[in-house]
């Protein structure tokens, strides 16, 4: 059945991806399917925040919407039309087997009006909510906590002149709410109220959706390899998830800045479960002991790529040039001692990710992590990492600044870990290392993302030439 999902307007090419992940975790075995069906109302862009979408069952769409981060709601639609007089026609025509269930006496609704891209008063709010006399409503009204919720929701033909995706014509939906986000839950996980904190903590809402994306759900167990402070692991865990992580910086997973304001008091402080271990363990020199793996559902994380943080393994400077043989800490001297590191580029960083994803993920498992992109890039498609134990099913990025963006990758598991794969897993990271941006193999994105550009600094121009996607108005758009 068909049903519009309006979104909120932020991060856009986020928005089906987490819809179409979320179904795959709501769906019978049945009824999975690789993606949903779309389609948009009339007259609409693509970046609207209305769409169609076909689902099997109001259950599913009730439970998408409800565990859905950027769904403002999901509506079964009774009419829709370019005037109020249209949409009358459409709604008496509407299945009375659909309606009266709704308008039986003994329940309670409430209509709303919404709308995008324009402001409407309280009395013209009023006003519209009058015109819908001719529903046979039997029930009382109750603005509190109806049994069902109404909706009237409109768009306007204004053009793009007012910073927001294009609409051709006007149009109304009137539909009856299945489900809807609950937001509320971002202002209990924001980062300003969080009681550890580091200077790349994943912000609330991203981490939920990367939550989202590797499908964390009670009885999995979620990693996350670069776990840092722990934000992405808070928002597996507040679904239900086993957790687990991984840090090369002892002090962070260990100590904190005290007994009372470390990693696991980030999961005290909501009252989740906590993590399963943290562990010190280098990303380069993973501590599994052999034969180990597929043991986790899901690995999400997000890489150090070099613009806030950049990545570090094992060894230091004189141990992996060879200056230094390799030597073993007295164990007097193991308590206190903070083992020597050296650069770590992503190129590897990302190779020795995906590796560790074949070896330890499930089948079906997820690896879900952000990627950098120089946004000045042709062909950036070809640019993303590849493993043969995997399939890329979800791509969507995020434009930090004018010359850089972050894509979210979502992977999943298709084919078990063995020999030969690894073998060519290697032969794609020696092709991706050479036939990619060299960025990537020096370390130097920081330089690339903040240093002028040479073309606009030669032409004294201050805009980009190329602007690959529509600016909208708003921040995380």
């Amino acid at each position: 059945m068909w049903y519009l999902c309006m979104f909120f307007h932020r991060l856009l090419d986020y928005r089906k991806a987490e819809v179409e992940s979320l179904a795959q975790l709501f769906l019978d075995d049945n009824d999975k399917w690789s993606s949903l069906e779309w389609r948009l109302p009339l007259h609409h862009h693509p970046d609207s925040p209305f769409h169609y979408v076909d689902l099997p069952s109001e259950d599913v769409a009730r439970n998408i919407a409800n565990r859905s981060i950027l769904v403002k709601g999901i509506y079964e639609i009774w009419g829709e039309g370019c005037s109020y007089e249209e949409l009358e026609e459409c709604i008496r025509s509407y299945p009375d087997e659909r309606k009266l269930p709704y308008l039986e006496p003994g329940t309670t609704f409430k209509i709303t009006v919404d709308s995008f891209g324009k402001v409407i008063s309280f009395q013209d709010q009023n006003d519209r909510i009058q015109r819908f006399t001719y529903i046979p409503f039997k029930g009382q009204v109750n603005l509190k906590n109806p049994d069902h919720k109404f909706w009237v929701m409109e768009t306007d033909d204004y053009g793009s002149s007012n910073g927001l995706p294009p609409v051709d014509g006007r149009r109304i939906f009137f539909g009856r709410e299945v489900g809807g986000a609950d937001r509320s839950l971002l202002p209990t996980y924001q980062l300003k109220s969080r009681n550890y904190l580091g200077p790349t903590a994943m912000d609330a809402e991203m981490a939920f959706l990367m939550a989202n994306q590797a499908l964390a759900t009670p009885g999995k167990l979620v990693y996350d390899p670069f776990v840092g402070t722990g934000s992405i692991l808070v928002a597996a865990a507040h679904f239900g998830a086993m957790t687990m992580g991984a840090d090369i910086d002892i002090r962070v997973v260990r100590d904190g800045r005290g007994p009372d304001c470390n990693v696991w008091s980030n999961f005290k402080q909501y009252g989740l479960p906590m993590p399963v271990g943290l562990l010190r363990a280098d990303n380069n020199l993973p501590p599994w002991r052999p034969g180990l793996k597929e043991i986790f559902d899901a690995i999400i994380c997000d890489p150090p790529y070099g613009v806030r943080a950049g990545g570090r393994k094992s060894g230091g400077r004189k141990l992996l040039k060879g200056t230094v043989d390799p030597y073993t800490v007295p164990d007097d001297k193991r308590t206190d001692h903070i083992p020597s590191t050296g650069a770590y580029s992503l190129v590897e960083c990302v190779h020795d990710l995906l590796d560790l994803a074949a070896r330890m993920l499930i089948m079906g498992g997820r690896l879900v992590f952000f990627y950098p992109v120089l946004r000045e890039d042709d062909h950036v498609e070809n640019h993303f990492p590849e493993h043969p134990c995997f399939k890329r099913i979800a791509t969507s990025e995020q434009i930090l600044s004018s010359r850089y963006s972050r894509v979210l990758l979502t992977m999943v598991k298709i084919s078990p870990y063995t020999l030969e794969i690894a073998e060519a897993a290697r032969i794609k990271h020696i092709d991706f290392r050479e036939n990619h941006l060299k960025w990537l193999e020096d370390g130097n994105l920081h330089s690339a993302v903040f240093s002028p550009d040479p073309q606009l600094t030669a032409t004294g121009d201050s805009k980009l030439s190329k602007e690959p996607k529509p600016k909208y108005r708003g921040k995380y758009v």
